[in-house]
């Protein structure tokens, strides 16, 4: 049986996400910024340690906050789904502080108001845009330390624009995913062996 893992992936706007998303399943980067209006859906599948599971990859368009209600949740359409996430993306752009302060709100958000036990939820915080890191806001170094000491969440930064870290960014997550409770019990080692599309198979 194929197991589903709802992934949402969040951020304010103009860091990337959906650039990130394209990018892991069509290989495909635009340099032309398109603002994401509305909840997209993504279904790609892959293969970890031979075993294939579904990915539902939810692109949320920016949210003033992480809805605290169910109602709340289905009164905007930006925000189904989001509440009942297997695990979140929390998406910054390296050179914005503002978009990392964005982050820092709906983490804490979903600390307090996710669907279920938020404790355990698998939360993988993304730099992105890394290939501009010489105007970064501040040091790599400063920021995986608060998000992983402190937030106790998973970090990765990565650049669409030159595919580098992206399938890494999706292994890390899927990684922790199965680490706290996924129905199959696997091995800290991880090895991600394709994105199946619905004509080809991208070998990562």
């Amino acid at each position: 049986m194929v197991e589903t893992l709802s992934i949402a992936v969040i951020g304010a706007p103009g860091v990337g996400k959906t650039s990130i998303i394209r990018q892991f399943i069509y290989n495909d980067f635009s340099e032309v910024y398109t603002p994401t209006r509305t909840r997209y859906v993504y279904r790609p599948s892959v293969i970890l340690n031979g075993n294939m599971y579904d990915l539902k990859i939810l692109d949320v368009p920016p949210i003033s906050s992480f809805p605290s209600s169910s109602s709340q949740e289905w009164l905007d359409l930006r925000c189904r789904g989001v509440r009942n996430a297997n695990a979140y993306i929390l998406v910054y752009d390296i050179c914005s502080v503002e978009s990392f302060e964005y982050v820092k709100m709906i983490r804490q958000q979903i600390m307090e108001h996710r669907e279920g036990s938020s404790s355990e939820v698998p939360i993988l915080v993304v730099g992105s845009k890394r290939d501009l890191q010489r105007q970064r806001f501040t040091p790599r170094r400063a920021v995986s330390v608060l998000v992983k000491k402190t937030w106790k969440c998973g970090y990765v930064e990565c650049s669409a624009k030159f595919n580098w870290h992206v399938v890494l960014l999706f292994k890390e997550l899927l990684g922790i995913a199965v680490g706290r409770g996924m129905k199959q019990n696997h091995t800290p080692g991880i090895r991600l062996q394709g994105a199946l599309q619905r004509n080809r198979c991208t070998v990562m």
